[in-house]
């Protein structure tokens, strides 16, 4: 029976195939990116070209820092307060020439170029950041290179909304282009939203499916908050700073310079060093694909034309036997489709895949004659006495793969009754009618005894020891006619100088040395 498919190819006019439903679940595990398909492989660095790509030292995600040795002092202040001797000349720019746009540029970079719209800047922190890119050359390589997977889908969408071309750029400063960049903010993504962001736009986020990392959706949702804070703020550079920084935090920045008279633009707010360097970033990204020439890096071209293809589907399938079927290796497939967290792709009604342009028709023709099982995993639910090592041998997997499939962290014991994603046996059903969200519950941890609870051998706290001869601790010290308070009280008294008579200080020794000062030491653990 052929499977319910259809192939839409992503171009110009197209709508998006399906709706995209609110979030319903949390953040996944921040060091878990595709761990089912890390874990299947064995390997530590499935995709060398994305999750193995981390470039700590570029200035690209949400927690990168321009180099420290570079970076003028003052930042915080406005740019527009450095002296104009500070400030270098404008780069030299190409003279302008007649644009033929009737006729669609061959190279994605040229188009790319005939929508600019944003107004430049030029500032030391502008000059600071071409320099640091001009200096990294493969750096912006390998940026290019991962984005040519999805630079144009991204280019039709902002043109289909009018917006300026530079916003096609944004994701080099976010992520540099790597859909599974994961910030200390929990930021993920090509977009770098955050879980709340994420929900807030449509942004799914469970067990298995992260929306933050598809391409496509997080495309729509960070393209539908752009135009949302345009609105607000009225205009491109308040809007990417909002971005950056965050509506409410750039709002009440101009309240403040409102308040005290003063200019409410961008560069005369007082703003984070890192939101003070986002736009200066973009700017210098645009000059050097407006002029790479100048900056001396060869841009490697990107056709003008769609990379991708989207397929939906109603069966669930394992993302290697998909990757088989559509004849690509798995890191090409895993790198198009990165919102997908475990090794089995969910479709929850239906889900959309995407496929290298080209071999949309192959896995079409190659599911419909494939006539094994789709799924190769099943649910498990930990019975009385189960352990994480016993189900890993169990199904023949080993116990750091169970837990990274799982996004189990940490040593804590899972309870009996929690539901884990493992490998599918011989009597797996083939095509399951629906895979449940694992719950995973964690055992409790004994609480330990207190000092108190240590203080008798027998196991008796001191209450039950004074219990047991009749008393309390209170009713002790009530038999004595002292309390704790009054015991220091008179200790202190004790150690005065010899002004008072030796008779109070011999009433106080033996008040010391009498039952109060027994149930003291009875509390410390022998």
């Amino acid at each position: 029976m052929r499977p319910s498919l259809s192939v839409l190819l992503i171009a110009a006019g197209v709508i998006f195939h399906s709706a995209l439903r609110p979030a319903v679940a949390t953040e996944p595990e921040a060091a878990a990116f595709l761990p089912a398909l890390a874990a299947e492989s064995g390997e530590t660095a499935l995709l060398p070209a994305v999750a193995a790509e981390a470039d700590t030292s570029a200035p690209v995600a949400a927690t990168e820092s321009v180099p420290p040795s570079t970076a003028p002092d003052g930042l915080n202040e406005n740019t527009a307060g450095f002296p104009a001797a500070q400030i270098p000349e404008a780069a030299e720019q190409p003279q302008a020439s007649l644009l033929d746009l009737t006729t669609a540029p061959t190279s994605l970079w040229q188009r790319i170029r005939n929508g600019f719209g944003l107004p430049d800047i030029a500032t030391p922190l502008v000059r600071e950041q071409e320099e640091w890119f001009a200096n990294r050359p493969d750096y912006l390589k390998r940026t290019v290179e991962r984005s040519s997977r999805y630079l144009y889908h991204i280019v039709e969408e902002v043109e289909k909304r009018g917006m300026p071309s530079e916003i096609a750029l944004l994701p080099i400063i976010e992520s540099a282009y790597n859909p599974v960049a994961y910030s200390r903010a929990h930021a993920s993504g090509i977009w770098q939203f955050i879980p709340e962001t994420g929900k807030r736009y449509g942004l799914q986020q469970n067990f298995w499916y992260d929306g933050r990392r598809d391409v496509m959706a997080a495309t729509t949702a960070a393209l539908d908050y752009l135009e949302k804070l345009y609105d607000q703020f009225g205009s491109w550079d308040l809007a990417l700073a909002s971005y950056n920084w965050g509506e409410n935090a750039v709002a009440r920045a101009i309240a403040r310079n409102l308040a005290n008279g003063l200019p409410a633009d961008y560069l005369s707010l007082n703003m984070p060093l890192e939101t003070r360097y986002y736009i200066p970033k973009l700017q210098a990204v645009k000059n050097i694909i407006a002029n790479p020439a100048q900056y001396g890096i060869e841009l490697a071209e990107v056709p003008n034309q769609p990379y991708f293809v989207a397929v939906t589907t109603t069966r669930h399938i394992d993302i290697k036997l998909a990757a088989k079927l559509a004849e690509v290796p798995i890191e090409e497939f895993v790198s198009l489709n990165p919102g997908h967290n475990r090794p089995v792709i969910r479709a929850n009604g239906e889900q959309k895949l995407l496929l290298p342009a080209d071999k949309a028709d192959a896995f079409a023709s190659n599911l419909e004659s494939h006539r094994q099982p789709l799924v190769s995993w099943q649910t498990y639910k930990l019975k009385s006495g189960d352990s994480i090592d016993r189900v890993a041998k169990l199904h023949h997997i080993s116990v750091a793969q169970l837990k990274q499939i799982n996004s189990i962290t940490g040593k804590r014991r899972i309870a009996a009754g929690s539901t884990l994603l493992v490998p599918g046996g011989k009597s797996a059903t083939p095509h399951l009618p629906d895979l449940p969200t694992p719950q995973i519950v964690f055992a409790k941890e004994p609480k330990k005894s207190s000092k108190y609870a240590q203080a008798s051998r027998k196991g008796n706290t001191v209450k039950a020891a004074l219990k047991s001869k009749g008393t309390t601790a209170r009713a002790a010290q009530k038999s004595k006619g002292n309390t704790v308070k009054a015991v220091l009280t008179r200790k202190k008294t004790a150690r005065k100088p010899a002004a008072t008579t030796q008779k109070p200080a011999a009433t106080t020794k033996k008040t010391v040395t009498s039952s109060p000062k027994k149930i003291v030491l009875a509390q410390t653990p022998r």
